[in-house]
């Protein structure tokens, strides 16, 4: 079932998570453990994440160089469609720019298409910490417009391969990012606002936000939007703040603001425990507000732990 099928069946807010892959080596079971108490809950649908392979050159006895791939996660193809076997819910990958040629994202889109996955997110995806910059493949797309465009192309039978006759159309639904604190590499708000239009001209289904723990900035977004014709649903994402060093790290990495209110209760804690709790009272508030407002999922970062997301959604579903 795609995302805006779910929204548009729904009753109320829906309530969704997205998860992270494990690195190379490790169980599925790991993904399990994160996912099966929230189970509860009912999620219509579970994202997918995927990052890049992070590099390290490796000086050979020889003295020559070798670029050695270090913290690889599995794709997300694998790891959706055992998420749709084992528990029955709607899976959506993420698919990405870097790192792949514009074929190897056709490949991955058949198998989902295969799979009966109907889903998928379309991001460009952050650069690698060996890079100063992103740096697309050399035969792939270098932002997530040009993904929007072949998702959609292939969902009319357009394949890469244009002397494909009749070529089998697929149906995905498709999901792109906000930011409605503007993306950190946009020249301007303006800049950032006017991508997202083309995205959704291009064929996205439906916007879901970068977090933010503002909900007043998340109001704002959704305003403007709607004020300029963009009328796909638009999902808040969240994350719950739980440890000393995402006071910092969080709005450095992502370019976000806590408000005044929430960093002066953070800045009284002295241990990352008491960062959780006031982290959960926070996302908890949250989540209250805009489920008040009928937005129409709560979608929550949980990045492969449980507790703190279970302890807010506790409070609301």
């Amino acid at each position: 079932m795609k995302v805006i099928e779910h929204i548009k069946a729904a009753k109320s807010t829906l309530f969704s998570i997205e998860i992270l892959p494990p690195l190379k080596g490790k169980s599925i079971e790991s993904i399990y453990e994160g996912i099966d108490p929230l189970m509860e809950f009912n999620p219509a649908f579970v994202d997918v994440t995927y990052h890049r392979e992070e590099y390290v050159f490796k000086k050979n006895s020889d003295g020559s160089l070798e670029r050695k791939a270090i913290k690889k996660r599995p794709g997300t193809v694998g790891i959706s469609a055992a998420l749709a076997y084992k528990y029955d819910v709607d899976a959506v990958p993420h698919i990405i720019c870097g790192g792949f040629s514009k074929e190897e994202t056709e490949n991955a889109l058949i198998d989902l298409h295969f799979l009966g996955l109907d889903n998928v997110l379309a991001i460009r995806g952050d650069q690698i910490k060996s890079e100063e910059r992103f740096i697309p493949h050399p035969n792939g797309h270098s932002h997530a417009l040009d993904l929007v465009k072949q998702v959609a192309n292939m969902n009319k039978g357009k394949y890469l391969d244009d002397e494909l006759m009749d070529a089998a159309k697929t149906d995905f639904c498709i999901g792109v990012a906000g930011y409605p604190e503007k993306h950190f590499e946009a020249m301007s708000v303006d800049s950032d606002f006017n991508y997202l239009k083309e995205k959704i001209a291009a064929g996205a289904d439906y916007i879901v936000t970068q977090m933010f723990y503002d909900n007043k900035k998340y109001f704002e977004f959704v305003q403007k939007c709607r004020a300029n014709g963009i009328i796909v649903p638009i999902i808040p994402g969240l994350k719950v703040l739980t440890t000393m060093k995402q006071i910092d790290i969080l709005p450095s990495i992502f370019h976000i603001e806590l408000p005044k209110d929430f960093k002066d209760e953070l800045l009284k804690c002295k241990t990352d425990k008491e960062v959780k709790e006031v982290g959960i009272e926070w996302s908890i508030q949250q989540s209250k507000e805009l489920y008040q407002a009928n937005v129409p999922v709560l979608h929550y970062y949980t990045m492969g732990t449980s507790d703190s997301t279970k302890r807010v959604a506790e409070k609301i579903f």
